[in-house]
Formats: C-alpha cells, structure tokens, sequence
C-alpha cells in the first residue's frame, strides 16, 4: 500500500483528492495538512508516534498566508529517509517549475489531471521515478528552443519579486545579495526579453508564462 499525505488550502480539494485516492488500488490517503507548516508537524508526529513515514507527499504550491509548497518541499526533502514530494497545482510558469524541481519535488502536475494520471504518477513517484504533467514537459523542453527567452533560476526571482513590486534595496535584501548584483541581473533580464523598462520586463514575463500573471 503507497500512502498518501495531501497538502492544500482548501477543504474541499482535500475532500475530493481523498475522495479519489480511497478508490484507487494500493493508494491510501494517512494525513491531510493545510500549508506547509502543517504539513511538516504532520511527519513530525509520525515520527514521535513511531509509524512509518508516508511514501508521497501531494503538495500545493500555494497556500494562503500559510508556508508555501516550495520551501515545504526544501525542508521535507532535507528530513532523514524523506517522503516523495509531488507538486499538484495550477500553476505551469518557468518560475513555478524550476523553484519546485530545484526544491527537490520528484514531480509536477497540473490540478486538471485525469485521475488515472494522478494515480499514475502518485506509484512512479513512490518509487522515486521523475514525474512532469505532458504541459510540464513541453514547458521545460521549450526553454531550449531558439528565440524564446531563457532566464536562469536568479532572473527568474527578480522577475517575480519586481512583478511584486518590490524596490531594488528591497529585492537584495529578500535575495541576500547586493543592490549592485541586483541591477546585474535586471540588466540581463531586460537584454533577453527585449525590453528597457521594469513594467515591460513584467508584462513580457507574464506574457510568454515566466511569471504567473497578476
């Protein structure tokens, strides 16, 4: 049996994923947590109570106010003998990907999945097998396709962070590097998409699905 732990802010898509998982052969749902946070105490108490850790963690990217599914994913792969963590979300920008995969997700997949796909991808990422959602796939294949932009995990930060609206002072302080390293970086941001303005830098990120749009 391959349990299941399901992360996510809202009720009733944990409702509905455990819903699903409990009519699905050698698939058990064990726990339910609503941000990170949550999720992280979960498998504390798992371990305080001496039962085996859970195989697959099905983890949100984000959660409200709450600890969001990509620094949950860095901690919980940084436990001894962690649990798989598989990315279900909405969300398929450049940015959202790669700070997942980098995080340590074993896979990605869009909420729109067919059941027998989550299924599918709950027992490969058990066995520690990579799992990306076919759109997933297509997104990380195309940054290599000549002239389509490509911006390294860093600019894809500052990119989100200035779609934030923070301030150059304020992104080297969130990034801990300098206000000198920041305008680097915007330089080469706005050499690859072809603009000359912040506002540009945003709307071109948004455009071609670098950055989610606001």
């Amino acid at each position: 049996m391959i349990t299941v732990v399901l992360v996510d802010d809202h009720p009733v898509v944990r409702r509905g994923l455990r819903a699903l998982l409990e009519e699905l052969p050698e698939l058990e749902p064990v726990g339910e947590a609503a941000d990170g946070a949550e999720a992280l105490r979960l498998l504390e108490q798992f371990a305080a109570d001496g039962r085996p850790r859970p195989d697959v963690v099905l983890m949100d990217l984000q959660m409200g106010a709450g600890m969001n599914g990509v620094e949950a994913t860095r901690r919980i792969t940084a436990l001894p003998d962690p649990p798989a963590v598989l990315i279900l979300t909405t969300y398929s920008t450049d940015a959202d990907i790669l700070s997942a995969v980098e995080a340590g997700a074993t896979g990605y997949l869009l909420k729109d999945a067919p059941p027998e796909e989550l299924a599918s991808a709950i027992r490969s990422a058990a066995k520690g097998d990579t799992v990306l959602a076919p759109p997933v796939a297509a997104r990380l294949l195309g940054r290599s396709r000549p002239g389509r932009p490509v911006l390294s995990p860093r600019e894809l930060e500052i990119l989100e962070l200035l779609a934030e609206g923070l301030p150059n002072r304020q992104i080297s302080k969130r990034l801990f590097i300098s206000e000198a390293t920041v305008k680097t970086h915007l330089v080469h941001i706005y050499e690859k998409l072809r603009v000359d303005s912040r506002t540009s830098a945003i709307a071109a990120g948004m455009q071609t699905g670098l950055i989610r749009a606001r």
